[in-house]
């Protein structure tokens, strides 16, 4: 009797050890979900109130259940979303992942031009990518229509509201220059910074009113997020989502695509969509994919 119900616990076990290992190496990493935020921020400007911005990273395109087809589904829902701001945080190739495909940039450069034609669409390179001739890769990108802003700053406009974009170098790979970069940018100017590694934030200036980052693939296994920080710590694999510390704001997407193991569990890949209000106007939320 004792051996037969050992049996039944160890069948149970082996069923259930064998029904994540499918969700999580098949069903999950080929999923796309789009999730809302709302962020007030320090010093926003009222013209620029309830803009709307859209953020991937880490889109590792040829890792698997996340190939080609893939790319073509994310930049469908980038093109259908009403943003009219496209930030793509690093990381599009694969340097080495279990069952992977080495797509080239060029390939993906050329499946991102649709979405480039209808929206402002900026990037900066991740450590993958500068391991995998980064300056190619930002040729390609720039060719089809992404500005790529490692280490510059620029202004952007959508209709009244204007802010200035700080783009800054990997901090693993990159070189970031976060003062030359930041010097280019007028006094009083708000400012969104765009980098790969969130640990740079502490780094940046007090005038970036946000930092969006990508980088830890929401800790890429991180069943009901046990392993995500509720305060910003720099050394984390597993930062997600929104960070404010002294009035300034990080926001770190989970990302898309793997890396190292083709497994994602408890984090699905994100198109993360943000609505940056005033910091009077709400408190930064994340409101359930839809």
């Amino acid at each position: 009797m004792l051996r037969s119900r050992r049996q039944r616990w160890a069948w149970a076990l082996f069923l259930a050890v064998l029904m994540v290992a499918v969700y999580g190496f098949v069903i999950e990493p080929g999923r796309l979900i789009q999730r809302d935020y709302m962020l007030a921020l320090r010093g926003w400007p009222a013209a620029c109130d309830g803009l709307r911005i859209d953020v991937v990273a880490d889109t590792h395109t040829g890792s698997p259940r996340n190939g080609v087809e893939h790319l073509d589904r994310w930049v469908q829902a980038l093109i259908d979303s009403d943003a009219p701001i496209v930030l793509m945080g690093g990381d599009y190739v694969i340097l080495s992942v279990l069952a992977g495909t080495y797509v080239p940039a060029d390939v993906i450069a050329e499946h991102l031009k649709p979405l480039t034609a209808r929206k402002q669409v900026y990037g900066v390179l991740g450590n993958h990518d500068w391991w995998k001739n980064g300056k190619e890769i930002s040729r390609a990108f720039s060719a089809a229509g992404v500005k790529m802003i490692d280490n510059r700053a620029l202004p952007v406009q959508v209709g009244a509201c204007r802010f200035w974009l700080a783009g800054l170098g990997d901090k693993l790979e990159g070189r970031p220059d976060v003062p030359g970069t930041f010097a280019r940018i007028p006094a009083g100017a708000p400012v969104i910074a765009l980098t790969h590694e969130p640990s740079l934030w502490p780094r940046l200036p007090s005038t970036a009113a946000l930092t969006v980052a990508g980088h830890t693939h929401g800790g890429q296994i991180n069943p009901f997020g046990v392993f995500t920080p509720r305060r910003f710590r720099a050394d984390s694999h597993a930062l997600r989502g929104v960070y404010a510390e002294g009035g300034h704001t990080l926001f770190v997407t989970p990302g898309i695509g793997t890396s190292i193991l083709p497994m994602r569990l408890g984090v699905p890949p994100e198109v993360s969509r943000l609505r940056l209000r005033g910091d009077a106007a709400s408190a930064a939320t994340r409101i359930p994919p839809r």
